[in-house]
């Protein structure tokens, strides 16, 4: 698995108010979205293209365009919804597909609750938004669970991993025969005994959409 955490000073001065306690929840919305943006310009470097002609007012010459079938995004919900159109800016020819997970907050394990993905993913690459990689569970089931439907190339984008989100992501994909890459905005220190991010920006979920009992 490849990891980039990017060093922008944009990527860290925007993190750095999604951080700060005092940021209210439209704030929050509109910097992951620009956040996105910044992280999926690095993420999507490597998207699959193909060879068109293109004629100019003056004439012809070769350019490029996304192939088809083109990539798809997959956020995780809820909290990967506020991802969503930061990388629909991008890429917003790209289909959209949801996977519903939570975590079991006693076992820390990942449990799905929700799809809606085509049945066959073959020869697709696929972009899936977490705002959050701390223990790992639930990347790692969404990425088998792509893997399972065909995909060709997965790619995970954070705001912030922990250190034994990575371990356990790394861990529980060498066994998958398809690239996996992860971009994250920032590597943070670790986890703390409730399995969140530490120094972190609290849970990304209700930061975004405020708290739902």
């Amino acid at each position: 698995m490849r990891v980039h955490v990017a060093d922008h000073p944009l990527i860290s001065h925007k993190l750095s108010v999604l951080r700060d306690a005092r940021t209210d929840s439209p704030t929050f919305r509109r910097l992951t979205e620009e956040l996105v943006t910044l992280l999926a310009y690095e993420a999507t470097r490597e998207v699959s293209v193909e060879t068109v002609e293109v004629t100019t007012p003056l004439t012809t010459t070769q350019g490029v365009r996304l192939t088809s079938p083109g990539p798809l995004v997959v956020p995780i919900l809820r909290a990967g919804l506020g991802m969503l159109e930061g990388m629909q800016r991008l890429l917003p020819t790209a289909e959209v597909g949801f996977l519903g997970m939570i975590r079991n907050e006693e076992t820390f394990e990942a449990e799905t609750y929700a799809e809606r993905l085509p049945d066959r993913l073959d020869g697709r690459q696929c972009y899936v938004l977490d705002p959050m990689l701390a223990t790992g569970g639930t990347l790692a089931m969404a990425i088998d669970f792509l893997v399972a439907r065909g995909a060709r190339e997965i790619t995970a984008i954070t705001l912030l991993s922990a250190p034994e989100g990575i371990e356990r992501l790394e861990r529980d994909t060498a066994h998958i025969d398809v690239p996996v890459h992860l971009f994250s905005a920032g590597l943070d220190e670790r986890l703390d005994e409730n399995g969140y991010i530490v120094p972190g920006l609290g849970d990304a979920g209700d930061r975004l959409y405020g708290i739902v009992d």
